[in-house]
């Protein structure tokens, strides 16, 4: 016979573990949520304001006879891997391959943990890190389909793997503009000025477009002895603005560049002056490289022409330094800084890229292209209080909600309203007018309508104006003459 207080104790003691599983699973689910580090959620004001920014942006790339595209947001990784340096590569996001992905690993790859080897086996695909390159796989597998030169713009969002941080975050939004099939250097004059009409929209003065030629690059490496080392020479310059120019010629000399090398770059570093008085300066020190003249002359002539034109805004200016350290490049160079005084990295970049269809197989179409950084431009104008009152404008009128009666008459009105372009609405319940007024108080909702008994009686509406107080009884025609001129 079993003892009752066995039987007991054990009961306890199974109760006593459910207990303790429930504890844990509702400690659990009660854990505050988050996003991952790197990204974030955007209220209602904050997507009105980035919607500001892209229709500013999208209004001037039509003007300039771009047309949109969309492409996935994963790629293939085969499509991605290869194209940004080492540098870029890794900050790849690398999607799993659904499924039991470890079954094609054999035990000698994954004992090894040899990533090179690893990676492609179970993982095929991966998120974009920009949009130029799945633009340039568009053009090659559209080929057929496409009226060259091809103006394109695309808004989406990428993803880069890197350490979070003010203004750099690991998903946001790039809004691009390319033009493929087409070499000349009138296409390199027009981004500049696209550059200089969208801040001017955005009524961000002070910005400063820096530009630099590849060419340039290339032939500083040449004369200096490093034309081996280029895509190290130019990484590691690409940092000067950002760790200066002793860490910069120390982590060359790291890459294998030899320190007598270093000593001849002394004179670019003290490059300064105008636009013109640079380019004068370029031309002494890259005499012996035709390559490096090359792109000299390409800038000499990018600047001729804007000059002529002038900017409404922006301000041009020649970096020899710039780099941006992604390999496509091969002509013109282009970032964009905010104004001096605001602490920001740069808000736009691009430039001309003569072969990166090549490796998708099409050969000989040149291009060009440009990015805005909305959600650093965002920051900018946050910080300037650039964003005009209206871009906050929400409902322009909430109707006061008395019943089921009221409610009816109030949504007939409300359906005209709308339809005259007037944003309006209803409080969905009967609640008390304090907590009625209260919630559009809070949403900032310039003007409520309050429909009662009298008002259904003469057909009528009571327009209240909740800044001022100010109540007038009109018809539906005179409430839209009042609404119309919000």
């Amino acid at each position: 016979m079993v003892n009752k207080v066995t039987i007991n104790s054990k009961l306890l003691t199974l109760a006593s573990k459910n207990y303790n599983i429930f504890v844990k699973n509702n400690a659990e689910m009660a854990k505050k949520p988050s996003v991952p580090k790197g990204t974030r959620d955007f209220n209602a004001e904050e997507v009105s304001k980035r919607n500001y920014i892209i229709d500013c942006i999208k209004t001037q790339f039509e003007r300039y006879g771009f047309q949109p595209i969309e492409t996935p947001s994963f790629e293939n990784s085969e499509t991605l891997m290869g194209k940004y340096g080492d540098e870029g590569d890794r900050l790849i996001f690398k999607i799993l391959n659904s499924g039991a992905y470890l079954k094609k690993v054999s035990d000698d790859i994954y004992t090894s943990r040899d990533e090179n080897k690893l990676t492609p086996i179970i993982s095929e695909k991966a998120l974009r890190y920009d949009l130029t390159v799945p633009f340039a796989r568009y053009v090659v597998q559209h080929q057929n389909d496409i009226d060259f030169p091809f103006k394109r713009y695309q808004i989406q969002p990428v993803w880069r793997a890197d350490r979070p941080q003010k203004g750099r975050f690991r998903e946001f939004y790039q809004c691009d503009a390319d033009v493929v099939g087409s070499d000349s250097l009138w296409q390199e004059v027009e981004f500049v000025q696209l550059y200089d009409a969208v801040f001017t929209a955005l009524q961000l003065k002070g910005v400063t477009i820096k530009i630099n030629n590849r060419k340039i690059l290339s032939g500083i490496a040449e004369v200096i002895g490093a034309e081996d080392r280029l895509i190290d020479f130019t990484v590691a310059l690409d940092k000067l603005d950002k760790i200066g120019e002793e860490k910069v010629k120390q982590e060359m000399l790291d890459k294998g560049i030899p320190s007598s090398s270093l000593e001849k770059l002394n004179p670019l570093f003290n490059i300064s002056g105008s636009f013109a008085e640079q380019i004068n300066q370029l031309k002494t020190i890259l005499s012996s490289s035709s390559i490096g003249l090359t792109g000299v002359d390409e800038l000499e002539f990018i600047n001729a022409a804007i000059t002529d034109l002038k900017l409404q805004s922006a301000v041009l200016q020649l970096d020899v330094t710039l780099a941006r350290g992604l390999n496509y490049y091969t002509g013109a160079i282009f970032e964009v800084a905010p104004p001096e005084h605001i602490t920001m990295g740069s808000i736009g970049g691009g430039g001309r890229y003569d072969d990166l269809t090549g490796i998708f197989g099409l050969k000989g179409v040149s291009g060009v292209g440009v990015s805005f950084g909305l959600d650093r431009i965002y920051l900018v104008l946050e910080e300037l209080n650039l964003f005009p009152d209206s871009v906050n404008a929400s409902t322009h009128v909430l109707f006061i909600n008395f019943g089921d009666k009221e409610a009816l008459y109030a949504l007939k009105a409300i359906q005209q309203l709308r339809a005259k372009g007037i944003k309006a609405e209803l409080y969905p319940e009967a609640s008390k007018l304090k907590k009625q007024f209260g919630y559009a108080d809070k949403r900032n909702i310039p003007f409520t309508i309050i429909v009662g008994e009298e008002e259904l009686r003469s057909n009528t509406y009571s327009l209240k104006n909740m800044s001022s107080g100010e109540q007038l009884k009109l018809n539906l025609a005179e409430v839209i003459d009042q609404l119309a001129i919000i």
